[in-house]
């Protein structure tokens, strides 16, 4: 991914949650994890819209914290199919912070995660092609 400010997101609004207090880390920031699961709960959505099923996460390709989320900032995730394999998805995605108190729109995090569709079996299952 890249850490280069773009003016606006890339891909569709997935997510977008409220960051709070209780999500802060020792220095009083939002912590890193909180951003991570957001973005693997905006990724998922995307890639189970792609699979047309169920998916799990098996990877984190990349994924670079650019600047810091505050309480009080909406956080909305960005995503975008980068690549569809036999039965894996890569959703690349953006993350956003709305900085409600001073204004602005500020890139914080973005990153690749691959998921895996899953039948009902729990066996890995093909992706259908798109629907036309």
């Amino acid at each position: 991914m890249t850490t280069e400010q773009s003016p606006e997101p890339h891909g569709a609004l997935t997510i977008r949650t409220l960051a709070m207090p209780a999500d802060t880390n020792a220095a009083g920031d939002i912590f890193g994890g909180w951003v991570l699961s957001q973005m693997d709960i905006a990724g998922a959505i995307a890639a189970v819209e792609r699979a047309g099923g169920r998916v799990v996460t098996v990877a984190v390709e990349a994924m670079t914290f650019i600047a810091p989320v505050k309480v009080g900032d909406v956080l909305e995730v960005f995503t975008r199919v980068e690549r569809i394999g036999t039965s894996s998805i890569t959703i690349a995605m953006e993350a956003w912070a709305r900085r409600n108190r001073i204004g602005g729109h500020v890139k914080v995090t973005d990153g690749k995660f691959v998921y895996v569709a899953m039948g009902e079996d729990g066996r890995k299952r093909q992706i259908p092609p798109p629907a036309q």
